[in-house]
C-alpha cells in the first residue's frame, strides 16, 4: 500500500456522472497541515472529521433527485442525493 501524500491529492465533483470540478490539494492557498494545526489549535479533531475549505470554479446549481459524487484520490467516493426540502 503507498502512503497518501495529502499535499498532493486530486478531487473531483460529479454531478449526476458529469465532472463538474477537478483540482489538487497543492493548489490550496494554505497547505493541507497548516489547515490541520490552525483548525486543531482551536478545536479537537476526530478521526472522521471533515474539513471543508471552500471550492473550485464549477460548482452550479442543484436539483432534486441530483446526485453528488466527492471523490477523493485514494481514499474513495462520497455519494449523495440531493432532495428539496
Amino acid at each position: 500500500m503507498v502512503a497518501l501524500d495529502p499535499g498532493d491529492v486530486e478531487l473531483v465533483t460529479r454531478v449526476n456522472g458529469e465532472v463538474r470540478q477537478r483540482a489538487h490539494t497543492r493548489d490550496l492557498v494554505v497547505g493541507v497541515g497548516a489547515l490541520l494545526a490552525y483548525i486543531s489549535r482551536c478545536m479537537t479533531l476526530e478521526p472522521g472529521d471533515a474539513v471543508f475549505t471552500g471550492t473550485p470554479a464549477g460548482v452550479g446549481p442543484l436539483r432534486d433527485g441530483d446526485v453528488v459524487e466527492v471523490e477523493i484520490e485514494g481514499i474513495g467516493i462520497l455519494r449523495n442525493p440531493v432532495r428539496a426540502e
